[in-house]
Order: C-alpha cells, then sequence, then structure tokens
C-alpha cells in the first residue's frame, strides 16, 4: 500500500489499525502519526513511521491521502479546527471516533470535505473486528476503496446509506462484543449454580463461546443451520433452547430491548 497517512491518535484502536496496516505492506515512511511525545518516539523507533507530537511537525511537502483520527470523541472539539488546512480534494478525512457525525466534520472543515465515519469494534485489536463505514456526498469512489482498504486490514467491512442507521450499527457491532463477554459470564456463572467450581465452569463457557464462534466463522452453513445440528429432539440443547427462545422473555426479546436502549443511548450521545 502506497497510501500517505496521517493518524490523529494511536491508542488501543489507533494502534491495531496501524500494525494492521504495515503487516499487509503499508510503507511506513508514508505514515506520519500524531501522538504524545514518548509514544510517538516509541512508534518511530518500533514501526518505523514518523512519530509527531503537532500538526506543525509535519512537513508542509507531505500532503496525506487519508487523516484518520482514532482519538477520544471528547477530544475532537478542541482538535478539529486544526485540521481544516488539510481541507483538499485528494485528502479524505476517515473518523473511528464514536458518536462524531459527519455534519460535526463538516461544521469545522467545510461542506465540501470528504469525510467518512466509521465504526469499528475492540475485536479490531485480533484483526477480528467488524467496521461500518458512512461517505458523504463527495467521497469518490477511490477514497471509499481507499478506507476500506484499511479498514479491511483489521476485519470485515461494510457500508450504509443513511447515516441514522449508524446508531443502530453502534448498537449491535460496536457494542455488541460486551454482550458476548457477558454472555460467557452468565454462562460460568449457571455452570456454578449447577455444580461446577468456578474456575471449570469459566474455562468451559470461555472455550464454547470461543469454540463456537470459530465454527461459524469457518463453516459455510448459517447460525441457524448450526443451532439445528447440535438440537436433538427432546435432547438437552432442545430443553435449554425452549428457555433461550421463548417468545416472550427469550434471548431475542431480550437483545432487541438490549439493543434498543444502546441505540437510543448512541443517539442522545451523538446529541
Amino acid at each position: 500500500m502506497k497510501t500517505r497517512l496521517l493518524l490523529v491518535g494511536c491508542g488501543k484502536m489507533g494502534g491495531a489499525m496501524l500494525e494492521g496496516w504495515l503487516a499487509r505492506g503499508l510503507n511506513a515512511d508514508n505514515v506520519y502519526v500524531i501522538e504524545q511525545a514518548d509514544t510517538a518516539e516509541n512508534l518511530e523507533t518500533r514501526l518505523g513511521i514518523h512519530g509527531i507530537t503537532e500538526l506543525a511537525d509535519m512537513p508542509d511537502s507531505f500532503i496525506p491521502q487519508v487523516v484518520l483520527f482514532a482519538v477520544k470523541p471528547q477530544i475532537l472539539p478542541e482538535i478539529i479546527d486544526l485540521y481544516k488546512p488539510l481541507v483538499r480534494a485528494e485528502t479524505v478525512f476517515l473518523s473511528v471516533a464514536a458518536g462524531r457525525t459527519t455534519a460535526f466534520f463538516a461544521s469545522h472543515l467545510g461542506d465540501t470535505a470528504r469525510i467518512v465515519r466509521a465504526m469499528p469494534n475492540t475485536p479490531a485489536a485480533v484483526s477480528r473486528g467488524m467496521t461500518v463505514m458512512f461517505p458523504t456526498d463527495y467521497v469518490s469512489t477511490a477514497q471509499r476503496d481507499m478506507c476500506e482498504v484499511l479498514l479491511k486490514a483489521v476485519g470485515e467491512v461494510s457500508w450504509i446509506t443513511d447515516e441514522a442507521l449508524m446508531d443502530a450499527v453502534t448498537a449491535v457491532s460496536g457494542s455488541g462484543p460486551a454482550y458476548v463477554f457477558h454472555m460467557v459470564e452468565a454462562l460460568a456463572q449457571a455452570g456454578v449454580t449447577a455444580g461446577l467450581p468456578a474456575d471449570q465452569a469459566m474455562l468451559l463457557a470461555r472455550q464454547t463461546i470461543v469454540g463456537a464462534g470459530f465454527l461459524l466463522d469457518s463453516s459455510p452453513e448459517s447460525a441457524e443451520t448450526l443451532r439445528k445440528n447440535v438440537t436433538s429432539p427432546g435432547g438437552t440443547t432442545a430443553a435449554a433452547l425452549d428457555v433461550l427462545m421463548n417468545p416472550q422473555d427469550g434471548m431475542t426479546a431480550l437483545l432487541e430491548k438490549a439493543v434498543e436502549a444502546a441505540r437510543k443511548r448512541s443517539t442522545e450521545l451523538a446529541g
């Protein structure tokens, strides 16, 4: 990859993406990262990129094709105006800051700025993430492709054409890993209630979720088919699923309530 990239912020998410890009052949000499001095120096030494502490340190001769904001959303209002001089047709602004809409960026960078809003999730840290993106009208096909290549370095990518759906995306895939982690906790606790030692119950629950996810990922079958494959009529799994699939208070009803709560909160946070 020959993309000229300016990465603003290199915490867990930004760092995972950066290492994924470099592993896939992104030229380190084409990357500038803005971070605190000690982090910038460490990244430069360890990865060979250009670590700087502020935008003014970036050479005027370096024209980034992608400016990627990977800072906490509450920091953006303090820094976003500094990047307006970078607005040009060949530069796309890609944000993974939760809750910050394209309207927010346009209000600071101008209506003609090329902006892509992205919602990744934490498994991106191990290159197994799910990222959903929304582009503004001025983003070119080539810029969309560039953003997709970058985000595919840390997992799967999907696009939406209605930014309002980003709240639902946040509620499903953005917050989704926490639901799965809680499922491990709940399954382990159920094992303890059933008589298993706590450490063994956690091992069983954790590996079951990990293994089931790997099976789902590697199988051409749907989740429904895989579920049916392990459910014998009148068996133990069927007895448990009668509870979990109860239309009134089963897992689907519970998750619908949880996702709706997360969606509404995402809407509130976006203002």
